[in-house]
This record gives structure tokens, sequence and C-alpha cells, in this order.
């Protein structure tokens, strides 16, 4: 079984560990040598001015450019530490993320679950960018602190009480900024996957006039997310402001502090200088987690996400991969209710094919034809019962070898970016002639050799505008791509003319001759005619299933008969037979 949602994000932490723990110890020098700096300004103001010493001022001048060079070497080191953390959590979570994703997509037909991989993103360039490293600069603060309490209890105490105030508005900005900045995230995401919808479906808006319907409720999508982000970034630049405004006084404070206790002979002038740097210094990353609070916080949303998508995304597939043999085909009690509804689109649906054999599939529009194909391949988990492929779940079955035996063609047979021969192949590389010889049993080779640039031709976004025939040819040679030993096509034949219906039916018996199981979903009799055994839908649940000799009785058998109210199924009477 493949790992739990929590088992990776646990093991992907824990890998993590070590390198935060590398950057820590490399801020320590990082922070350290920060000191330089004010430390060499003090000595300046209080040696190297009283002295006359111009010696005295080239070994320290020195001696600071070259903690410095060091303190760059290591900061870059510390950067190369993040960029690899970031790198390795994209790398373990990039697949367990898209397969969720693709489960989430499957269960909800959504493509809000494409926002998973941005968040994806948006977590390593968190990781890689920086942020990540303020809480622990801010861990070294007490160092600062500590140096200035030695300078005088006076500047410690005035810092001590300026990092509190800081902390203080960081919390503020936990509570006004982040509920808000959920919301508004939310709603704008919304905004975009409902414009994005809209914008895939141009040609159905155009035509028939919607898209001034369309841009009002996309106003209306708009004005509710811009209304929440304004609330979010009103709070958050209120907050922001007052930070500025705490450290300017803070600065102020300090200087008047220092100048008391010159006046009073407590300390150097030259303390002043560097009580105001190295105070800076404290609370810089206080002042920054203020600042760059919109960046943690679109950070804990995107993981609150991926948590989530990853908690309900958890397949029960099988990890270790299986060949197929044969392509026996049984279904057992198979049901099927839909996520978010409580009405079964398939109603325990049994039945079983032998290798070589060919089912039909009638029905009625809405019998859950299309459901049931989706099921028999394993898209989607049954509710009751299971589909079996040689004993095995189809659904459980690990995905790569169990894809790569079974041949399948959806009613909307979608082609992936790409070019024509690696949509045909699969995406498998190296795989020319098993994309040509699957072209050529499905009879698109010469379609294909008509393409602007043949199998390298590229469809889909910006691609070649393919027409519905094309497409339809191209996905059939992808179904029957590497010889699979289950096939199922839907509608298969819905945009082919008469040559592309013929060729198709030549690849199906010649596939059925090699062994191979045939599941066809349609409403053509030319389809129908050609299978062993036919099973009629209707309302989820079988009306007929039998062999064809028994289960349909030619037309011509019996004249004037029509077919069923509510049926595709054209001039083909049906007897019911028993299911098992």
């Amino acid at each position: 079984m493949s790992k739990p949602s929590h088992g990776i994000l646990k093991d992907t932490l824990g890998a993590c560990v070590s390198g935060v723990l590398w950057a820590a110890f490399f801020g320590l020098f990082v922070n350290a040598f920060q000191l330089v700096v004010p430390l060499y300004m003090l000595q300046v103001y209080d040696r190297v001015i009283n002295s006359q010493s111009i010696d005295t001022l080239v070994m320290l001048t020195l001696l600071a450019l070259a903690c410095l060079l060091f303190l760059a070497c290591i900061d870059i080191v510390r950067a190369r530490v993040f960029i690899v953390i970031g790198e390795m959590l994209a790398h373990r979570l990039s697949v367990p993320t898209l397969q969720a994703a693709m489960i989430r997509a499957l269960k909800e037909s959504s493509t809000q679950s494409s926002q998973s991989m941005r968040d994806l993103h948006e977590l390593r360039q968190f990781v890689t960018g920086g942020p990540i490293a303020l809480p622990l600069d801010a861990l070294f603060s007490p160092l600062f602190l500590a140096v200035l309490f030695v300078l005088h209890p006076a500047y410690g105490a005035v810092s001590t009480a300026a990092a509190v105030l800081l902390i203080g508005l960081s919390v503020a900005m936990e509570i006004v900024v982040r509920r808000p900045a959920r919301d508004a995230n939310d709603e704008a995401l919304r905004a975009h996957a409902s414009v994005g919808a809209a914008i895939r479906h141009a040609e159905i808006i155009e035509s028939m006039g919607m898209l001034g319907r369309v841009a009002r409720r996309w106003h209306a999508d708009q004005s509710r997310a811009l209304h929440k982000v304004g609330a979010r970034n009103a709070g958050m630049r209120a907050v922001v402001a007052t930070s500025r405004a705490v450290r300017m006084g803070v600065q102020i404070l300090m200087l008047a502090t220092g100048a008391v206790l010159v006046i009073r002979h407590e300390v150097s002038p030259g303390t002043i200088v560097a009580a105001t740097i190295i105070m800076s210094r404290v609370l810089m990353p206080f002042e920054q987690l203020v600042d760059g609070w919109r960046h943690w916080s679109q950070m804990i949303e995107a993981w609150r996400r991926l948590k989530h998508l990853l908690a309900e995304g958890e397949s029960a597939r099988q990890a270790t991969p299986m060949a197929v043999s044969e392509g026996r085909l049984v279904v057992d009690r198979l049901g099927y209710v839909p996520a978010g509804t409580d009405k079964a689109v398939i109603k325990g649906i049994s039945f079983a094919l032998d290798p070589g054999e060919v089912l039909g599939i009638l029905g009625p529009s809405g019998a859950g034809k299309s459901t049931l194909a989706r099921l028999l391949v394993g898209v989607c988990p049954p509710t009751s019962g299971g589909v079996f492929v040689d004993g095995h779940n189809a659904y459980t079955w690990e995905r790569e070898s169990f894809g790569s035996a079974i041949g399948y063609m959806p009613q909307f047979g979608a082609l992936l970016d790409g070019t024509v021969g690696e949509n045909i192949a699969r995406l498998h590389e190296g795989a020319s002639e098993e994309a040509i010889a699957a072209a050529r049993r499905v009879g698109a080779h010469e379609m294909i050799g008509r393409l602007p640039f043949g199998y390298e031709t590229r469809v889909g976004e910006g691609g070649f505008a393919l027409s519905g025939g094309q497409r339809q040819r191209v996905a059939l040679a992808r179904a029957f791509f590497g010889n699979p030993r289950l096939i199922v096509l839907d509608e298969p034949n819905s945009h082919l003319d008469a040559e592309g219906e013929k060729a198709m039916l030549a690849a199906v018996r010649e596939a059925k001759a090699n062994g191979a199981t045939i599941v066809i979903i349609a409403h053509k009799p030319s389809l129908v005619e050609s299978a062993d055994k036919i099973l009629v839908l209707r309302d989820g649940a079988i009306d007929s299933f039998g062999p064809r000799e028994t289960a349909i009785e030619p037309a011509a058998a019996k004249p004037g008969l029509p077919a069923k109210t509510g049926s595709n199924v054209a001039q083909l009477p049906v007897r019911r037979v028993n299911a098992p």
C-alpha cells in the first residue's frame, strides 16, 4: 500500500531537521559576526580617536574586513543549505501531492486541485527565499542583548522592552490578519477557478452570447475577493505602520539613554553608536517578522491546504508492481455513490468476461455507462462490491503496471500537452515505433501523416487544433498502444466517419483475436453487432445481460418494433435476460 499522508509529511519534516540544524549552526557564526561593525566603531571612537594611532586604525580595519569576508562566505553557505532543504521538500512531496491532486480531481471533478502544485511551489520559495531564517535569527537575539547589558544595563533594558513590543505586534498580526487572509485566499481561488473554467469553454460562451453574464458573475466573485483582500491588507498595514513607529521611537529613546549615560560619565561616547547598531540587530528579526507576515501567512495556509489534500487523498493503491497476465474481468455486486451525494449511480452490477470476449454496453443517457467504464479501469473507488482483473482488485492495483496493460478511451478523448506521438505512446520515451504501430492498428497513421509535423505535431494548450474526429483517432491509438489485455472504449465512434469506424472495428477484431478482453460502450448497432455479449443499463442497474444472439434480436426479425423509450439503441429491441 502507499504510505499514509501523515507518514509522508512526518518523514519529510524529519529529513529536513538535519538541514535546519546545520542552518542554525551556520547562523550562529552569521549572527555573531554581526557584532563586527558596532565593535569596530566602538574601538574607533573610544581608542583610535583618543590615541590618534593610525597603526591601530589600520589593524582594526583589516581585521574587520577579514571578519566581514568570512561572514559573507558563511552566509552563502547557509543560503545554500536552505536551497537544499527547499529542493528536498519539493522532491519528496511533489509526487504524493500530484497523486493526491489527481484523486481529488477524480472525486470532485474540479480543477481547483491544481492549486496544490502552486502551494508546493510557494512552500519551496518560502524555504529558499529567506523568510524561514527569521525565527532562527531571533533565537540569537539573547546574544546581542547580553552584549548590550555588558555595555550598560540601561541599553539592555531599552532593547528588551522594544523586543517585547515587536513580539506583541507579531501576535496582533496573527490575530488581525490570519483569518481574513485565509478567507481572502479562498475567495481569490474560487474566483480564479471560475474564470479559468469559463475561458476553457470560450467557444460555448461566445457562440451563445453568454459573455456578459459570465463577466457579471466573475465580477461579483472578484468583488467579494477584493473586499476580503482589502480587509486583510488594511489590518496588515496598520500593524506594520505601528511596528515602524515603535522601531524609530526606540532608536530615539536609545540615543537619549546613551546621552544621559555619557553625561553622567557612566559610559563612553562610542557606546552610543555601538548600542544603537546592536539594538537594530536585536530588533531586526522581530521587525522583519511583522513586515514579512504575509509570506508566513501564505506559507501557513499553503501548508494547511497541502496537509488537508494529502490527508483526504490517501490512496489504497498497492505499491508493488504486478503484471496483468490474461485480462479476465469479473464485476461483483458493483455499486457506486458519487462523493457529496446519496444517490447511487451504479447499483449492484455483476458480470464476467473471459479473455477474447467483447462486451457491448447499451443504455439511455444518464444510465451510468461512463461511470461504469471509469470503475472498470480503476479510476474511481467502488462504494460496494468490486472490479477484479485476473482475480485482483482493479482499483487497488499499482497504477503503472496496471495501466500498461489497460487501454482506455473516455467519452471525451482529451489529449495531454505534447506531441501526437507522445500522446499515443502515453509519454513513454523511445516508443515511436510502438506508437506508429498503434496508429496503424486503428487506421490513424495516414491522418497523422497529413498533420503539419506528423507525429511531432504538438497538441494541447497552444498546440495545433485537431478536429473532434482527429482527436478521437489519436485517443483510440493511445488506447490500443502496447497490445493491452483489457480495453474499455466509451463511445469510440462518436466523431468517426465510416472509414474511421471500419478501421476501429478491425482493431477490435485484431485485439479480440490476440486474447484481449474488450468492453465497448456504444449507441450504434454496428458496434453492438460485433460484441459477444450485451449488457443494457437502465438507471444504474442491469436491465438485461447475455450473449448477443439471445440478448438482442435483430431488428429484421421484428419489423416495426421500436427501441425502448428513452434509449438510444436504435432499432435493436432488447429481450430481458436475468443478470448473474
